[in-house]
């Protein structure tokens, strides 16, 4: 299935949960995906003469360089991500685990959608990106745009991932961390090693 956002996705490469191949697909295919469905919706939206369609949208007025933005997006994407880690990894819900995960971080997006508005919303870099294109016919031109939807994004999936190891062991883009995990009473003992060997 889909990642929630390409910084989902960042977040599964640098935990090797997926590779670089699997990882550019997602994100294309991700893109591919918004630019597609705008356009479908809206039509189906004026078909139907539902609410005109809206989506996340930076501002910089008083924010230029995209700062406020983009810290909003960074903490909202670390607490997505520890959502993510959560309801996957860490909790079993037995033979519905499937549909209370999915549940579980629906709610949790909405709740994070509403308490981080700075970005537009958004806690997607295709989200934002896709809707600007779709709502001006052009990439976006400013650079507060990719600092709030890409950047900040990318880089609270990779503070996510490393927090994620510090607690539950693995590694961050093949490399070990000196710290953790502090899941399971911290690093083997010598002895247990070469149990495992």
């Amino acid at each position: 299935g889909q990642h929630v956002t390409p910084a989902v996705t960042l977040s599964m490469y640098a935990l090797g949960k997926c590779n670089y191949t699997e990882a550019f697909v997602r994100i294309m295919g991700s893109m591919a995906g918004g630019l597609v469905a705008f356009p479908l919706f809206k039509a189906f939206a004026d078909s139907m003469k539902l609410t005109p369609l809206g989506g996340p949208e930076f501002n910089p007025s008083g924010d230029e360089e995209g700062i406020n933005a983009g810290f909003s997006e960074f903490l909202a994407v670390v607490l997505l991500m520890i959502i993510i880690y959560t309801v996957n990894w860490e909790l079993n819900f037995g033979k519905f685990h499937y549909w209370i995960k999915q549940t579980l971080t629906a709610i949790g997006i909405r709740y994070l959608i509403e308490t981080f508005p700075t970005a537009g919303p958004a806690i997607n870099p295709m989200l934002g990106t896709t809707w600007y294109i779709f709502a001006n016919g052009a990439y976006p031109d400013h650079l507060g745009h990719y600092f709030t939807y890409w950047v900040s994004p990318f880089l609270a999936a990779i503070v996510a991932s490393c927090m994620y190891v510090i607690y539950a062991g693995g590694t961050v883009f093949g490399k070990t961390l000196p710290l953790g995990p502090i899941k399971g009473g911290g690093k083997s003992t010598t002895s247990e090693s070469k149990k495992k060997k």
